[in-house]
């Protein structure tokens, strides 16, 4: 019942939040629209008996009455329909909006690696598009309680005992709760397998996987594994709704044993002289009144329960998102400098993923000095985009400290700096929007700037794409949503680059593995202006510039070089000082310089 109460404390606050008058307008009409339906009842009860007793003015009034009851009846649901849907629409779009701040707002992206978190996340889209229909089904209990409460008084009129009809409705309920737990239970066993059968059955159609599906000939196994995943899912949910079907049945058997037993009740009465015939009549009309309130109210509560578990899920992402420091007051953020003096500092950083003891990172202790540039090298798994997601601050350290300019990043404000990080990962976003919007969203409050954008192309070697792309700037990009262009990787790539370089002033411009798309020399074309870059932020901002690549021809234009081995430093210097030190880097820069000789 709890979790019921809160289902629709959470619709009505977040209805109230979204459209008060609204609201109030469709509650309004579904009171005077619901209250109708027993009052005809009790009208056609008078109706019969006038009519045997021959008053015919009072009949005619009375049929009067009991029509414009059914015109309220029939015209305020429908009224209030309009009202109530197109509030139910808003508040699906509010809740689409949280998830999307859950997803994307917290202060890092440990919730991510989190299968609780990615588990909740696929029940609550899957039943995100029913809370429109979860609010429409507390309005329209509300008007079902207020029709049973009046049924209620109007039964207990004509005799105490009928109270028992509406008291006959409390186990039906119940039942149909016990009913809807044993179904969400099935749900959350099932959410895993739900998830790999949605993962496989993309990978099968999407067209980035379907080069590979169709000359691995894969198609056939996968979706072979995930029909076997599908299977395991509605095996286990069908049961549950068997046996739920089952509980919801028994519940309904108690009902109809009551119903039978208060038609008898009001006959006896009627043969003894106690009861008119209008009497026999309201009582069969009210028991089916209440039957079918009994039958709505069941459908409504278990649409309503099964709302109640996607609340209480969206608590659990939200405490999940917010790291388990729900409830708790922010500490005071101290700003991002304006400009580096002293450089990042990685103190003795250990860090291991969500729900894992092993540590990425053991131990790094490295000084970044304002102004300079860093290449991270080492083989797969050694740390380096871990490294680099926790300079984003991204995640935070497991232990140790990140300084910048002696400021803690646990203590700064991380929204001021995430706004001085230019960045470009390896698994960059491909936004299928316009040619502007793809680059301008680098620098949201230059997105209309045309100028800066155009800059930007020209610094990642990307200007033809203004000129490939039908209708230039404005031109869209992508087929999903449009007729767009299908670009390369190695263009979508460089797009990538172009959105990096829209922030001004960064203090901290971050590239991994920037151009793993491009050939050697477009990569060494690329970083050739990207250091022209990198000295423009140096000089105007201190800022440092930190790339990740496996390309040693690269990799020696920078200050400093570090080589990770097992989450730890392994060698520090620049490339003439490694090569002098004759260690593992000088061995990785012979071995792929043997390559191109």
């Amino acid at each position: 019942m709890r979790s019921l109460l809160r289902a629709i404390a959470f619709l009505l606050r977040l209805a109230a939040r979204t459209d008060r008058s609204r609201l109030t307008k469709a509650a309004v009409l579904m009171v005077v629209g619901y209250s109708a339906t027993p009052l005809i009842a009790l009208g056609v009860r008078n109706f019969v008996d006038a009519s045997i007793r021959l008053e015919a003015t009072l009949a005619l009034w009375l049929a009067l009455g009991i029509a414009l009851l059914l015109i309220f009846e029939l015209m305020m649901e429908h009224f209030a329909h309009l009202s109530y849907f197109e509030l139910g629409e808003l508040e699906e779009l509010a809740l689409n909006e949280e998830i999307i701040e859950l997803s994307n707002g917290s202060k890092g992206l440990e919730h991510f690696d989190s299968p609780e978190f990615a588990d909740g996340l696929v029940l609550i889209r899957e039943d995100l598009a029913k809370t429109r229909t979860a609010f429409t089904a507390v309005l329209q209990l509300g008007g079902i309680a207020l029709q049973i409460v009046l049924t209620t008084v109007i039964l207990v009129l004509l005799s105490p005992w009928l109270l028992l009809l509406p008291l006959a409705a409390v186990p039906p309920v119940l039942l149909g709760r016990r009913a809807q737990r044993l179904v969400d239970a099935a749900q959350e066993r099932t959410a895993e397998q739900t998830r790999l059968s949605r993962h496989l059955l993309q990978v099968s159609t999407t067209p980035d996987a379907a080069k590979e599906v169709r000359l691995c000939g894969a198609a056939p196994e996968l979706m072979k594994r995930q029909a076997e995943a599908w299977r395991e899912v509605t095996a286990e949910v069908w049961r549950a709704q068997r046996r739920g079907a089952l509980i919801r049945a028994g519940g309904q058997l108690v009902f109809a044993i009551a119903y039978g037993v208060a038609i008898s009740l009001v006959v006896m009465q009627g043969i003894n002289g106690q009861a008119t015939v209008g009497d026999a009549i309201l009582v069969i009309t009210l028991a089916v009144q209440v039957s079918v309130q009994v039958s709505t109210a069941l459908g409504l509560l278990t649409t309503l329960q099964g709302t109640g578990r996607t609340v209480e899920r969206l608590g659990e992402l939200r405490r999940l998102a917010a790291g388990g420091e729900a409830g708790t007051a922010p500490p005071a953020r101290r700003p991002m400098p304006a400009r580096l003096r002293e450089g990042i500092v990685l103190d003795d950083v250990r860090f291991a993923y969500p729900g894992t003891d092993r540590l990425v990172l053991d131990g790094v202790s490295l000084h970044i000095p304002a102004g300079k540039s860093v290449a991270i090298v080492g083989e797969n798994g050694s740390g380096k985009s871990t490294l680099v997601k926790l300079l984003c601050g991204l995640y935070r350290p497991t232990g140790g400290k990140i300084l910048v300019d002696s400021l803690d990043l646990a203590e700064a404000d991380l929204a001021d700096w995430r706004l001085r990080v230019a960045p470009l990962f390896q698994d960059f976003a491909r936004f299928e929007l316009l040619l502007r919007e793809n680059v301008g969203v680098g620098d949201l409050p230059r997105l209309r700037d045309d100028e800066a954008i155009l800059a930007a192309l020209r610094r990642a070697n990307a200007s033809r794409l203004a000129d490939l792309v039908p209708g230039g700037i404005s031109g869209l990009l992508g087929r999903e949503y449009g007729d767009g262009m299908s670009l390369s990787g190695g263009q979508w790539q460089a797009l990538g680059l172009a959105r990096a370089s829209m922030r001004q002033r960064p203090l901290l411009l971050v590239l991994d593995e920037p151009a793993a798309a491009l050939d050697a020399t477009a990569e060494h074309e690329i970083f050739e202006r990207y250091q022209a870059t990198a000295a423009q932020t140096a000089a105007e901002s201190g800022g440092v510039t930190v790339f990740v690549s496996h390309r040693f021809s690269t990799v020696r234009m920078a200050d400093l070089i570090v080589v990770l081995d097992g989450g730890v430093v392994a060698e520090l210097g620049d490339h003439a000082a490694l090569m002098a030190r004759d260690g593992a880097y000088a061995e990785l820069f012979r071995m792929q310089a043997r390559v191109y000789q």
